[in-house]
């Protein structure tokens, strides 16, 4: 992986920033500008739009780990979909997080309140993103596929993914052979990327599974969204495959968050459907199929008690929810550790429990956990608190609370200080993960019209999309559906692309 990408000169880091610039604006591998570049006020019609963060070369990743992560994706979804079958698990998961987490408790409320008045809606859709870092102990030893999360709510850049592998293919088609270290067309390995396809598809399986409206009113499907959204144009190639369908023509409307209750109203009776005026359409009524969310799965999301009841109006309609609360739950990080946790004679793994016995996948899915603690007075919990207080063993873990969206782990050697600035019935809200070590990559992104070149992290995500029947316990749709490559400088510990610190890539097989 060394030589690769060679060095490029000036004059042709001017000439691919300059080509990569108009591809993406052209294309739509774009972003709001960030208030950095450009203060809201300079726009404040949502005009203007700029080149997301992208890496000027496809980095390279190994072949056998990025087969062996697509191989291992339906299985994920398997797994995953039956987690949120299982409440009574998933209750045990919500107190031993403890009321240290406001927010899952929240969460847990509203589908308590669901289920004392009855579920009406049991189908339920999952678009998910398993997200992985190459493991390499050192430059001769195998380099292995570990999962860093897996995502069960609003798994973004599913739409810019697949724009940013057609613009390396592109620029290996164009560009890169008329570099002075050139490199030849069909040298790179640059495998097929559908994400937006893909993940269109599972809305509209869920789409069609909901079956015909049983009102007058036309269907629908709702992309829930956060008011400001910057991310506009990832979500927007998603509606836009959508609503390329013909058979069945598909109606695809955006609703902030918070004008839920505004808009949408329930059907009295049994039925609970869920009816949207569009405020721009008010002689429009449509019924909600699908609402597909690509918001609340943070604290910000519900500043107030209004917003808790806006879930709760959602959770309890007929509407096929993407997710449910119980996927929602099923997505946190104290799931993923109890799946994880090394497994001992009094502390057996659970995966048996949710895949079939018999079947390799249970192997398969083993291969890639990191090992994750929790910070409870379990036997495991207390050994991970010895680590994560002491100076010198905390240096290869991170810390990680149960939150969606960049900028929330700590790291290394701010483990104890934070960890000390906390009280210790809140530690077991939080889990302890030993740090995957990436082989050394090197690339150049571009970033606000500047090139940095050094190098650089990469972390796959695999999506997934899953829909299945909570009552009858079957599931009726499973695809792996497309991959994200995600890279930042190795001197960053975040990799959010929305959150302001990774870029945008594909793979280059090797």
């Amino acid at each position: 992986m060394s030589n690769y990408p060679s060095e490029i000169t000036p004059s042709e880091g001017e000439r691919l920033t300059e080509v990569i610039k108009d591809w993406a604006l052209a294309h739509g591998l774009t972003v709001r500008p960030p208030p950095a570049i450009l203060p809201a006020e300079v726009d404040p019609i949502g005009i203007l739009a700029t080149p997301v963060p992208v890496t000027l070369f496809p980095s390279p990743f190994p072949r056998v780990c990025f087969d062996e992560a697509i191989k291992v994706q339906k299985a994920y979804n398997e797994l995953y979909a039956s987690i949120s079958q299982d409440e009574a698990f998933l209750a045990r998961i919500v107190k031993e997080i403890g009321d240290s987490d406001d927010f899952i408790q929240e969460l847990w409320k509203v589908h308590l309140r669901v289920k004392e008045e009855g579920y009406v809606q049991h189908k339920s859709l999952g678009l998910f993103r398993s997200d992985y870092m190459i493991h390499q102990d050192n430059t001769g030893s195998r380099p292995q596929i570990k999962q860093v999360e897996f995502n069960t709510i609003a798994s973004s850049f599913g739409g810019l993914s697949s724009q940013t592998s057609l613009l390396h293919k592109y620029l290996s088609l164009t560009e890169y052979p008329l570099l002075e270290n050139s490199i030849q067309r069909g040298a790179l390995q640059l495998p097929e990327n559908e994400s937006a396809v893909g993940l269109a598809a599972g809305i509209r399986h869920a789409f069609i599974e909901y079956g015909p409206p049983s009102t007058s009113y036309q269907k629908c499907i709702i992309f829930l969204v956060q008011g400001g959204e910057r991310n506009i144009f990832d979500q927007r190639h998603l509606e836009y495959e959508l609503q390329k369908s013909q058979e069945p023509q598909i109606a695809v409307f955006r609703l902030p968050f918070a004008e839920i209750l505004r808009h949408t109203t329930i059907a009295e009776g049994p039925g609970r459907q869920l009816f949207y005026r569009p405020p721009q359409l008010p002689s429009h009524t449509f019924e909600v199929a699908v609402i597909y969310m690509r918001s609340g799965y943070g604290p910000s999301d519900y500043p107030d008690q209004s917003a808790w009841e806006a879930r709760y109006h959602l959770e309890r309609s007929a509407a096929i929810k993407c997710p449910t609360v119980l996927t929602q739950v099923a997505g946190t990080k104290k799931v993923q550790q109890v799946l994880a946790t090394p497994e001992t004679p009094s502390n057996p793994s659970i995966l048996p429990n949710y895949i079939s016995k018999d079947s390799a996948s249970v192997s398969n899915l083993a291969n890639t956990f990191t090992n994750i603690y929790p910070l409870d007075e379990t036997e495991a919990g207390l050994r991970a608190r010895k680590i994560a207080v002491d100076p010198d063993l905390c240096k290869s873990y991170v810390l990680k609370p149960q939150r969606e969206g960049g900028g929330n782990n700590i790291y290394r050697s701010a483990i104890p200080p934070f960890l000390k600035s906390v009280p210790e019935s809140h530690w077991p809200s939080h889990i302890l993960m030993e740090l995957i070590t990436p082989p050394p990559v090197k690339n150049t992104i571009l970033r606000n019209g500047k090139l940095e070149h050094g190098g650089v992290i990469c972390e796959l995500g695999i999506y997934g999309v899953c829909i299945w029947d909570q009552q009858s316990k079957t599931i009726l749709h499973n695809e792996q559906a497309g991959y994200l490559l995600r890279t930042k400088g190795d001197q960053s510990e975040e990799g959010g692309v929305a959150a302001g610190f990774g870029c945008m890539d594909s793979v280059n097989l090797v």
